[in-house]
């Protein structure tokens, strides 16, 4: 007995430390669970100076600023087309000609109309001739007459029948005038057939009314066109495609800060990497109501001296509202921050990445008191609210009114929280087992 108690006195003294420690780092790993809790890390961005643009977005049709549609005044067939889809034209050239057969034969039949009204107006004006000859024969004859029932060498009766040939001549003088009055009407009015007939032919070639280019054709020789009510569409001419503009619609709430002369980029998906110029040159007070949203058309005008944008193409379309330089910014995230209640407690097992709604931003140049607020660390690491005033914003950046800004280029702004969760054991969850 005394040989084993003298031989376990040595492992006694290795077990005893040893169990001490493994009891020790039980401990504490049971603890560090036991405890739980959340790490807090907040996600902080830098104050920054620098410039700010404000627009507005939209997209639209590129169209040329001038389109003509070029129709027909007649009816008829299309006998020839002188031009086809790009084809360049000037101001008055040949492009389409109809079959001028059936105005040329209105135009030779009112010819000898007018010819025929011309045949009885020259039979008119001598008619009056003759009876002006008539009546100065009947005038002589009574002056004659009246002589001689004066002397009594004939009786009045024979008077009386020399005034009725006189008067009779005077009214046959009145009709004579009459008729070729009338017969002078006719002519004038088979002038202004025949010359509506030379009209009719000489539209059955259609010419161009402009300079430009031809950017739509939609007729084939052959083809019949009938021109009763209106003229039928045959081409479409673009002015100029060097000048064109662009037509889109904004809406309601932003088009009061868009004004004519502010500047314009673009892009087209044809060329998706590359940036067009443009300046607004109108915005149209006709409203537009569709589904219940208004919207206005903007008109920008646009340089394309390299013929890249053509006819009805989609621009999307960025209008700038405001621009400043040296302004202080801050991202629109921070504006949006707000740190859950008691985040500085232990334990505290609220939402880690809680934030505010996301506040109204200001529109163009308004500067305003509005309550918003950014959240800093102060010196025990803890978040403090500073009220700031807004300006402009470009949708990604806010600028902050420096006039009585607590915050300075280069302080940090917290603009979201990170949570590092710790796994917790379960309410009544026995803790760790010592042996």
């Amino acid at each position: 007995m005394k040989t084993l108690t003298r031989l376990s006195r040595p492992r006694l003294a290795f077990v005893v430390p040893s169990l001490l420690v493994l009891v020790a780092i039980v401990y504490a790993v049971w603890h560090f669970f036991a405890a739980g809790g959340d790490a807090l890390n907040f996600k902080q961005a830098k104050v920054e100076m620098g410039s700010i643009t404000a627009a507005v977005s939209a997209t639209g049709t590129l169209n040329p600023v001038v389109s003509v549609q070029v129709g027909s005044q007649v009816s008829g067939q299309i006998k020839e087309i002188l031009v086809d889809f790009n084809s360049p034209v000037k101001a008055g050239q040949l492009i389409a000609r109809l079959d001028p057969e059936t105005y040329r034969q209105r135009v030779i039949q009112a010819q000898a109309d007018m010819e025929a009204a011309r045949a009885n107006l020259a039979m008119q004006q001598a008619d009056v001739l003759r009876v002006q000859a008539n009546l100065a024969d009947a005038q002589r004859d009574y002056a004659r007459k009246k002589l001689l029932v004066e002397k009594k060498f004939i009786s009045p009766a024979d008077l009386d029948k020399a005034q009725t040939t006189f008067d009779a001549a005077v009214a046959a003088l009145r009709v004579a005038q009459a008729q070729t009055l009338s017969s002078a009407a006719q002519v004038r009015q088979r002038q202004a057939l025949l010359a509506q007939a030379q009209v009719d032919l000489s539209r059955t070639e259609i010419r161009s009314p402009v300079d430009g280019v031809v950017v739509k054709r939609s007729v084939d020789t052959g083809q019949t066109v009938a021109a009763s009510l209106q003229a039928p569409e045959l081409f479409i001419i673009a002015k100029n495609l060097s000048d064109m503009q662009v037509e889109t619609s904004v809406d309601e709430a932003d088009v009061g800060r868009i004004q004519p002369g502010q500047s314009v980029s673009f892009t087209v998906d044809a060329f998706p990497s590359q940036h067009f110029a443009g300046q607004v040159k109108q915005v149209r007070k006709a409203a537009s109501i569709v589904s219940n949203v208004v919207s206005y058309t903007v008109v920008v005008s646009a340089a394309n001296p390299d013929l890249l944008l053509l006819p009805g193409m989609t621009a999307n379309v960025r209008i700038i509202t405001a621009h400043k330089d040296n302004a202080l910014k801050v991202p629109n995230a921070a504006l949006r921050f707000t740190p859950p209640a008691n985040s500085d407690e232990k334990g505290d097992k609220k939402d880690m990445s809680a934030v505010s709604p996301a506040p109204t931003f200001p529109k163009q140049g308004k500067d305003r008191s509005n309550g918003s607020r950014l959240w800093v660390l102060d010196k025990d690491g803890k978040p403090s609210a500073v009220t700031v005033r807004l300006g402009l914003t470009d949708g990604s950046m806010t600028e902050i009114i420096v006039d009585d800004s607590q915050i300075n280029a280069g302080n940090e702004v917290i603009v979201g929280m990170q949570s590092t969760a710790r796994s917790k054991p379960a309410a009544g969850a026995p803790g760790p087992r010592m042996f």
